[in-house]
């Protein structure tokens, strides 16, 4: 059963619902969607001018687009009216038992003040996401506070829903009904929140209800019973004054960005971290400066390990008490005694993983993001938002600092340098050169070591030789191996470039198992056998293999009598000590190691580069250098060895520690093939059926491009079996990304009004397109 399935009738009797018998009228088209955010990554602004912020009231505090009464049922008989009385007994008769007065439906009054509540109802129907008025009985009038959690019955059921506003009146013509409930008192939707989660919802062609259950997290009784504390901290008035941090200064620019910070400014940066920064001390520095100028910041780090570490920084910095963290393991009732601790003010400092970039910071002033290429940013659930574009939007209507910063750059980082919006925080190539270890690349596997020990290993010669010598030093080594289950691809089989549809630069792939099969695309499903590799000429194709399964028993035979330790699926560490240990981690799974690894050894490269993914050398680089800058600076004889051709221009970013350059060339490449962020692209995955009639119903802009429908493979759930899934593409300009997330939630506005047995899944911008 789906959730359109679930969704009540209309009574009859209502307005709008249609009379017994009689055709049911066309769904209305979804009202006009609320004008996206401009930003770099929409609309490029003039180099440093910040983009306009929309002026007009949220879409949530607009007049409701339909009364209530077409979901919700009609009032009873008015309270106002008494029992009819029973007709006097006949004389002699015996008297007639006397029945009891039925109780009215509460004689209940309208508030004195503002009785007209407009509820967001918390159901997840496309042709839903509008607020509804409803009454607000005088015994609810002052526990119905804007923001506040509420029940209404809503087409014959119970359901919870937020105060988005409070007014005087209302422009429905017919009878409201009364809230049932106000569940608290607490305002747990500030409008600066409703507002955000309206605009992300409208960028994301989802629902205000779906953000609002990402944004606020569930109720948790006894948690917000617990004493209040002292409301906001007073503001570090000798923290106003406090010169640059040392960490800062070592960028260009980073002093002057403090600065502004403590005075009250909101600037915006990207962080290019240099290799073996203390990156949690900096996103604290930034913190501090913020507070100083008495306001709140708002920081959002991937996982729990990063949070660990920034958690331990900022309580250095900070002190005891001005921050908190907010993370799904802390359980519901301490992670919501934490975030009203956040919402009512009483700390202006959070941190947290992803659902923190909607924390209810006071008077926010700085949103910091690291490592915003992580696909943790990304929420699997729907609307499917990226935490970048959610701080991304918040710092604007917030007028708010931002700070994203992390060892590589994504493409999307990039178009916000070049478009001006934000700039860089660099450091000089001298210190990046005394900071960063020595990178030395080695060929493939004809470059394995002549030793039969480092051969049983399949360690190149030049790794296994710099894992033994740190190993003598007393130094661990970090052998960094990528996780399996990446999808192969075809890619040329001279000089190994990715093969792509010369139609519309999808993907190619070999669907049968010959060596003779016709490569077709992934995307438009064009056959391509005449396919020739625009860089070297090659008309040959080669099938991307899994880089070798090294296992931490080889590593142990090739250095007999070393500690070998693993951090992956079956267990992440957060730490290793200094003394000598091979450390296999897969990518992400890398511990810090005490005073860095004195080695690391990145293998089986081409499993990474080849995979069938659009980011997939932004990707690899990303993982590459966050391992290498966990090694110790060059000077230390820190070293790192990588199994890849040091020509390949990924290979030279990172030879040359600069993730800029290789950003650069990522974004112009998109730009030329017509990839996001140089367009606003969207996915629609479902049945075909589903998809088919989604597309049609959807009234793209004639500038739309439709590549597909082509099949996917179903998700691994129950009941999946067998389940044929497709998948269309649909891309246009840049400037058009509002227009096609408007068409796109009035698309499945309709089929949910509509009962469409088959859902379609919508997602904007998607970081996996293949």
């Amino acid at each position: 059963m789906t959730l359109l399935d679930m969704e009540p009738a209309e009574p009859e009797g209502t307005a709008g619902s249609a009379r017994p018998g009689a055709k049911r009228a066309a769904p209305r088209r979804a009202p006009a969607r609320t004008e996206d955010t401009a930003l770099p990554l929409d609309l490029a602004p003039a180099p440093g001018e910040p983009p306009p912020v929309e002026e007009s009231a949220p879409a949530e505090s607009a007049p409701a687009e339909s009364a209530p009464a077409e979901a919700a049922p009609a009032e009873a008989a008015p309270a106002e009216a008494a029992p009819a009385e029973a007709a006097p007994a006949e004389a002699g008769a015996k008297p007639a038992k006397k029945k009891r007065a039925a109780k009215p439906k509460g004689a209940r009054e309208p508030a004195a003040e503002l009785p007209v509540a407009r509820i967001c109802v918390d159901l997840p129907l496309p042709h839903l996401d509008r607020p509804f008025d409803y009454l607000v009985p005088s015994d609810l009038a002052d526990t119905a506070v804007v923001g506040g959690r509420v029940r209404v019955r809503f087409a014959g059921q119970l359901v919870d829903g937020y105060v988005l506003d409070r007014v005087a009146t209302t422009e429905h013509t017919g009878k409201l009904a009364y809230l049932e409930k106000a569940l608290s008192a607490e305002p747990v939707v500030s409008p600066e929140i409703a507002r955000l989660a309206r605009t992300v919802a409208d960028r994301s062609a989802g629902t205000l209800a779906d953000v609002l259950r990402l944004a606020v997290p569930p109720r948790h009784a006894r948690a917000e019973a617990a004493r209040r504390g002292d409301g906001v901290l007073p503001v570090d008035e000798q923290g106003r004054h406090r010169p640059p941090a040392d960490g800062f200064a070592r960028y260009r620019g980073g002093a002057a960005y403090l600065r502004l910070l403590a005075e009250g400014g909101s600037p915006r940066a990207v962080l290019a971290a240099l290799p073996g920064e203390d990156w949690p001390r900096r996103v604290a520095e930034a913190v501090a400066a913020t507070l100083a100028s008495g306001r709140g910041a708002v920081a959002v780090v991937p996982d729990a390990r990063d949070l660990e570490r920034l958690d331990g920084a900022l309580g250095d910095v900070l002190g005891s008490g001005r921050h908190t963290t907010l993370a799904a393991s802390l359980g519901p009732e301490e992670r919501y005694r934490r975030w009203l601790a956040v919402r009512r003010g009483e700390v202006l400092a959070v941190a947290g993983t992803r659902a923190t970039a909607f924390a209810p910071v006071h008077d926010l002033g700085l949103a910091v993001l690291w490592d915003d290429g992580d696909d943790l940013h990304a929420e699997p659930r729907a609307p499917y938002c990226h935490a970048r574009d959610v701080l991304l939007v918040r710092s604007q209507l917030a007028g708010a600092g931002l700070l994203l910063g992390g060892y590589a750059r994504t493409a999307e980082t990039q178009l916000l340098l070049e478009t001006g919006w934000a700039k860089p925080l660099e450091a000089d190539r001298e210190v990046v050169r005394a900071a960063a270890p020595r990178v030395v690349p080695v060929g493939d596997d004809r470059d394995l070591a002549a030793d039969p020990t480092a051969s049983a290993a399949r360690l190149p010669t030049v790794a296994w030789r710099a894992a033994r010598e740190a190993l003598a030093a007393d130094a661990p080594v970090l052998v960094q191996v990528p996780r399996r289950g990446y999808v192969p691809s075809v890619a040329c089989g001279r000089c190994r470039r990715p093969a792509r549809c010369t139609t519309c630069s999808g993907p190619l792939e070999l669907r049968g198992s010959g060596t003779d099969d016709v490569p077709a695309c992934r995307w438009c499903g064009h056959l391509a056998g005449d396919w020739t590799c625009p860089e070297c000429g090659h008309r040959g194709l080669r099938a991307s293999i899994l880089g070798a399964r090294r296992t931490a028993e080889e590593l142990g035979r090739a250095f007999p009598g070393v500690t070998v330790r693993t951090s992956g699926r079956d267990g992440v560490l957060g730490s290793v000590g200094p003394g000598a240990a091979l450390v296999i981690a897969t990518p992400g799974a890398e511990p810090v190691a005490e005073g860095g690894y004195g080695a690391a050894l990145l293998l089986d490269t081409w499993a990474l580069l080849t995979r069938a993914d659009l980011r997939a050398s932004e990707e690899a680089l990303r993982r590459w250098a966050n391992a290498v800058a966990l090694v110790r600076p060059a000077r230390a004889g820190g070293r790192v060895v990588i199994a890849a051709d040091g020509a390949i221009p990924v290979i030279q970013a990172l030879l040359r520690w600069d993730p800029g350059w290789h950003a650069g060339r990522e974004l112009a490449d998109r730009a030329e093939l017509g990839f996001p962020p140089a367009v606003k692209m969207a996915s629609a995955t479902g049945t075909p059926d589903a998809v088919a009639d989604f597309v049609r119903l959807a009234d793209l802009p004639p500038e739309a491009e439709v590549l597909g429908p082509v099949p996917v493979a179903a998700p691994p759930r129950a009941g999946a079996e067998g389940e044929e899934l497709e998948r269309a593409l649909i891309r246009v300009p840049r400037s058009l990304g509002p227009a096609l997330a408007t068409a796109l939630h009035a698309a499945a506005s309709v089929r949910s009004a509509h009962k469409a047995p088959q859902p379609v899944r919508v997602e904007m911008d998607p970081l996996e397109l293949l």
